[in-house]
């Protein structure tokens, strides 16, 4: 296509020059502003890419051609006068390789206008892109913070844990070895006491010894007023017979007057929050050891104060998450 317009350069050139050179120059900067424009697209569009190394090619082959022009245009026009003849026959050719130059032109502006508007949509597409990138950007940064802060709160929760644990078994330790254990699992301190440390055989009234165990784990409780605390009551499998003292007339009501009367001790204490106590009886039916056997049954029978620290600010980031 370019070859065909640089032959209607030749023959504009024949007829004359001045018309001939504003023809050049205009099909010069037409190739001019397309090579400008595929600059400018070519970081937004891969393809126009390809585009634009076929148009700098055929600019430079169209230069090289109109050079060579020049030069023929040149000798033509000092033997224009012998050549009349030939110049009406040249005027005929160029008749139709103008027609030719200006199709091809019309379809390269066409092909451009197509390639701009896909650019435009290209464009689009990548700027609705660009915001969903933006929005999942802020998301990951938010969520970021979140679990930043979640990670802080649980470190935190299990420092606190870890020191409450310390401090029971530091406060209970003349009660090592007379069944009384301080333990931390799954996020909660648990603080189990044997029946031998606190009740008589079918009693569920508490001892002095075991009072005062129960006493100081009141003065913890009292120092640290945001624990969530479940007293339950655990017993063996053996079937109360008949009614014993008090009225107790099976195991789960044995065992839910033994965790009362745990929940009555603490309560006596001014400073622990009885809003965060629970009492609850298990009867035999959360045994630690298998009840075949002596030591298992005594194992069994037992009182659990389960501590847990308060987690409200913990679920309301999981739930933000």
């Amino acid at each position: 296509m370019i070859r065909k317009v640089g032959l209607a350069v030749v023959v504009l050139a024949m007829t004359t020059s001045c018309v001939s050179k504003k023809i050049y120059q205009d099909l010069e900067n037409k190739f001019a502003d397309l090579k400008k424009e595929r600059n400018a697209l070519a970081d937004e569009n891969d393809v126009l890419k390809t585009e634009n190394g076929t148009l700098k090619t055929d600019l430079d082959k169209y230069k090289s051609e109109a050079e060579k022009l020049k030069a023929e245009r040149d000798k033509l026009a000092a033997d224009y006068a012998a050549t009349k003849k030939s110049l009406d026959n040249l005027k005929t050719a160029y008749a139709a390789l103008e027609k030719d130059s200006n199709d091809a032109l019309d379809a390269n502006i066409a092909k451009n206008r197509q390639l701009l508007a896909e650019l435009e949509a290209k464009q689009k597409e990548m700027a609705a892109e660009q915001d969903k990138l933006n929005k999942l950007k802020a998301d990951l940064l938010k969520s970021s913070t979140r679990l930043a802060e979640l990670e802080k709160i649980m470190a935190d929760k299990e420092a606190a844990l870890k020191k409450l644990r310390e401090t029971l078994s530091k406060s209970l330790k003349a009660f090592e070895g007379k069944g009384l254990t301080v333990t931390e699992k799954d996020g909660k301190v648990y603080v189990s006491m044997e029946n031998k440390l606190l009740f008589n055989s079918g009693s569920y009234a508490v001892n002095e010894e075991g009072k005062k165990a129960v006493d100081l784990v009141g003065k913890v409780l009292g120092d640290n007023p945001d624990l969530s605390v479940l007293i339950e009551g655990h017993t063996d499998n053996d079937k109360i017979m008949g009614t014993l003292a008090g009225g107790i007339e099976n195991n789960w009501d044995l065992s839910t007057k033994r965790a009362t009367a745990i929940v009555n001790i603490l309560t006596a204490n001014p400073k622990v929050n009885k809003a965060n106590l629970t009492a609850a009886g298990r009867s035999e039916f959360a045994p630690l050891l298998s009840n075949d056997t002596a030591e298992g049954k005594a194992k069994n029978r037992r009182i659990e104060i389960i501590l847990t620290p308060k987690l409200d600010e913990l679920s309301k980031l999981l739930n933000e998450i």
